[in-house]
């Protein structure tokens, strides 16, 4: 009976996954065949503006991007390989150079570079890195984005720590990141009180920044300013946030207003505490001036010996979800926006806890439940650049999801066949054609992250 029993159990398990390669699926495409090391998508924007190539990482799994010496982009059609970037005699502690992201206008990169007097007793580190760009037609040469003075007096326009997540605006004109301060997080060794708190900041090419020389220090070509108020200890019941992170820009060109006139604005999730003190994270929305140069009322550009540098006058921050009322609180992963600005996607649990994709509008109000399956979503949301629908991972498979109003069976698609491990980091390409995955792949005993590709007709 216990063998008829588990025969059963497995048959069952078994089912779905035979019935599910039976239907018509896209074909995957394999683009890098080298398996001596990770070919890390890392879900950032690693298509080039015309869809010819992509752009990763060669991260390490002891070393992560401390030990990723080289930036590289392969054809999707040819599967030839070019380095962009790399570092010589990087070590296992760093510099390091990884996450990248390619500019939608122009064919060049963005990524993060550790400080180049990173050792083994001064390491890379999440306060200890900077943005760097490279143009494809000039490999090799970095252009430093952000400005890092880590020497009072603190300089406007430059930081003291260190940029993550670069992301370019729909327009190139700015790149969005998330920041850690090396200022704070010494002070926070000192007193033993919470200080290294993560937040959002913003880069604009509006001129140079220029800081005093020594081997902390980095000059920079673009102006940059924090613009998301953190504290360490947020009022219970309030907006005030301690993290702020899942960030990427609302809309290709930010949102429209009442007024027809679009706001430039990146979407995030802050963690609030509920009114019993419990962490809580939920989705907020902050208003990006045009001018970042102009201080505004909480303080200077800059910051202080005991302070973040502070937003810059009309940076203002929304919470746009209340989950922290609801009986399973709490939203999770990247937020992101459709190219139109209208719609923030995220993930969240539904009323059987189970975790969902809920869209939202950039003015708040009531969210909205996109999809209905019986286990959880997982993954990172992507949307189609056409805003139609999007795409995340369910049951091991990539799962596209249209927008539009009609019974959920009728709405959701897979893409790829289920396995264990899931698919990672989807990209689409700006056509919304194709989208790109990694999938971590085993030879000889090695397993590492090789670069897929899926055409998507529908």
């Amino acid at each position: 009976m216990r063998i008829q029993r588990y025969s059963y159990l497995f048959l069952q398990m078994l089912l779905p996954m035979l019935s599910c390669q039976t239907e018509s699926m896209p074909q995957e495409k394999q683009i890098t065949h080298d398996y001596g090391y990770h070919h890390d998508l890392d879900n950032n924007d690693n298509f080039s503006p015309d869809g010819k190539w992509l752009v990763y990482d060669t991260r390490t799994d002891s070393g992560g991007i401390a030990e990723s010496a080289k930036i590289e982009k392969v054809n999707i059609e040819s599967g030839e390989k070019r380095v962009l970037f790399e570092i010589k005699n990087n070590q296992v502690w760093g510099p390091g150079a990884g996450a990248v992201s390619y500019s939608p206008k122009e064919n060049a990169v963005v990524f993060i570079h550790g400080l180049a007097n990173s050792t083994q007793e001064n390491p890379y580190q999440q306060w200890r890195r900077t943005g760097v760009i490279i143009e494809d037609a000039h490999p090799g040469t970095p252009i430093f984005m952000d400005a890092r003075d880590v020497t009072f007096p603190f300089t406007p326009g430059a930081l003291r720590g260190g940029t993550h997540r670069h992301e370019w605006s729909g327009d190139g004109e700015w790149i969005g990141f998330t920041y850690n301060d090396a200022i704070l997080k010494a002070l926070e060794d000192s007193t033993g009180s919470k200080r290294n708190l993560r937040t959002i900041g913003v880069s604009r090419k509006i001129k140079p920044v220029y800081v005093d020389k020594n081997d902390e220090n980095v000059s920079g070509e673009w102006f940059s300013a924090l613009v998301v108020r953190v504290v360490p200890n947020p009022a219970p019941g309030s907006d005030e946030i301690s993290h702020a992170a899942g960030d990427s820009w609302v809309g290709t060109n930010g949102y429209s207003l009442k007024n027809g006139q679009k706001q430039l604005a990146r979407a995030f999730t802050g963690i609030v505490k509920d009114k019993n003190g419990k962490d809580v994270s939920e989705v907020f929305i902050v208003d990006i001036p045009v001018d970042i140069t102009i201080p505004g009322e909480l303080g200077p550009l800059e910051g202080t010996k005991d302070d973040f540098p502070m937003p810059p006058k009309g940076a203002i921050q929304r919470r746009l979800t209340f989950t922290a009322k609801t009986k399973n609180p709490g939203c999770t992963g990247i937020v992101r926006s459709s190219s139109d600005g209208t719609s923030l996607a995220y993930f969240a649990k539904d009323a059987n806890g189970i975790d969902q994709v809920f869209l939202i509008s950039p003015f708040g109000g009531e969210p909205r439940q996109l999809t209905a399956h019986e286990t959880n979503v997982s993954g990172n949301v992507r949307w189609r650049p056409d805003g139609k629908s999007v795409s995340y991972v369910h049951e091991g498979s990539i799962t596209l999801c249209k927008t539009v109003e009609a019974p959920f069976e009728q709405r959701f698609t897979k893409l790829t066949h289920p396995t264990r491990p899931a698919p990672t980091n989807m990209v689409w390409s700006p056509d919304g054609k194709m989208l790109a995955f990694n999938r971590l792949i085993k030879k000889e005993n090695t397993a590492s992250q090789q670069i897929f590709v899926v055409e998507v007709k529908m």
